[in-house]
């Protein structure tokens, strides 16, 4: 059979075109359309990533937590928390075990028991009490404070305790219920003149 150029040109056409389309059909396998190739190493590095972000957080949160728990501010004048036995009109008389203070009909003289004295704290600050235009000092515990507070709390439940400062009643609440996370708020429809007085007092500042 005589050979044709054009026939031997088509042939040779529809070979290269075919080996085309085997070569777009093996991409297409290996690749989806539409989405990047990542490199195998990707998942990788991005799971070292992830690790170490976890760790520096959990690293930075334990610092922060040993930070606060190790930091405390020793008072100047101690803070005293003795349970009332009875409270008694008139100023108490000298032996007394107690302290005189004033109520809303005058001197009295409120009779203790023996307390506890708290010498340092994680905080001390005023802030705003109720009703409107009071101010209280709120006060973190610490440590064997904050276990002494929680165990006088929970025996006084119901009744009065004086909160005493250089041998002045501060004021005299009722413990409505045990408290137990050392945070401790000391109020009597203060000004704020008188409740930054008693931090400075405590603070020695």
């Amino acid at each position: 059979m005589p050979w044709d150029p054009r026939a031997a040109e088509r042939a040779r056409r529809a070979e290269a075109l075919a080996r085309l389309q085997e070569q777009r059909r093996e991409r297409a396998g290996r690749r989806r359309p539409g989405r990047p190739a990542w490199p195998r190493s990707a998942p990788l590095v991005l799971v070292l990533v992830i690790g170490l972000l976890i760790a520096s957080a959990a690293v930075t949160g334990f610092l922060v937590a040993s930070a606060r728990d190790g930091k405390t501010t020793p008072l100047a004048a101690p803070l005293h928390v003795y349970p009332v036995l009875r409270v008694v009109s008139g100023a108490c008389p000298a032996g007394t075990q107690g302290i005189t203070g004033m109520t809303a009909s005058g001197q009295a003289c409120y009779q203790l028991t023996s307390g506890i004295a708290i010498r340092e704290v994680v905080d001390i600050r005023v802030r705003e009490g109720r009703p409107a235009d009071t101010y209280e000092v709120a006060i973190e515990l610490a440590g064997a404070d904050r276990r002494a507070f929680a165990e006088l709390t929970k025996v006084t439940a119901g009744r009065t305790v004086a909160f005493v400062v250089r041998d002045q009643l501060i004021t005299a609440p009722r413990v409505d219920m045990p408290i137990t996370d050392g945070k401790v708020v000391v109020s009597g429809r203060f000004t704020r003149a008188d409740a930054e007085r008693l931090v400075r007092t405590l603070r020695g500042s």
